[in-house]
């Protein structure tokens, strides 16, 4: 074996071997954020419980407007308009 043929050995060996340890530190990383939102669910959770009951949310109804009250012009009388003030129907 030539120096050159065991330099490309090892290049090959140190690149395949830089590609598990960066898999596994990702492998790392997404159990820990996967642990960190189970501890922090997990005291959230603890906590809601240890809370009094908030009171129920009262929708208040909506007052009328006035102009509700007030028709408009009938169906004809507004087409007629319509097509008098240069619209097409």
């Amino acid at each position: 074996m030539t120096r050159e043929d065991r330099n490309r050995a090892e290049a090959r060996f140190s690149k395949a071997n830089q590609a598990k340890s960066s898999q596994t530190d990702r492998d790392v990383a997404a159990k820990a954020v996967l642990e960190n939102m189970a501890k922090l669910k997990a005291l959230r959770l603890a906590r809601e419980a240890a809370e009094p009951p908030r009171p129920a949310v009262v929708k208040k109804a909506r007052a009328k407007s006035k102009r509700s009250d007030e028709k408009g012009p009938a169906l004809g009388d507004w087409l007629a308009n319509q097509q008098n003030g240069g619209r097409r129907t």
